[in-house]
């Protein structure tokens, strides 16, 4: 079955960086597009981004500002999030999803939290 494991959270001051990754299995990863989705503490979740299946195509929400990196290696079933200059408000939940919609299964989410 389709799983998605998330890691690379943590606490960092803002204005760091933190990189997350998310490894898939029970799929065919390289055909399938990916995304990026989060939940902060009593919010609702939210998209973040999202990349096609050969990574040429990427789209971010807003919020992000240029400040995040989506990427993929197909040859080891892992989509990532490069996060710089991290703000206390990204303090949230992070999940990855099986397509880019957001919509499809996700994994049990890594903690992000920025603080000082």
């Amino acid at each position: 079955q389709v799983q998605l494991v998330e890691s690379g959270g943590g606490l960092v001051q803002p204005g760091g960086s933190l990189r997350l990754s998310c490894v898939g299995s029970g799929f065919t990863f390289s055909t399938i597009g990916m995304a990026w989705l989060r939940q902060a503490q009593g919010g609702s979740l939210e998209w973040v981004s999202s990349i096609n299946i050969d990574g040429a195509y990427k789209d971010y929400a807003g919020f992000v500002q240029d400040r995040f990196i989506i990427s993929r290696d197909n040859a080891k079933n892992t989509v990532f999030l490069q996060m710089n200059n991290l703000k206390e408000e990204d303090t949230a939940m992070y999940y990855c999803a099986k397509g880019s919609s957001g919509t499809g299964p996700r994994g049990q989410g890594t903690q992000v939290t920025v603080s000082s």
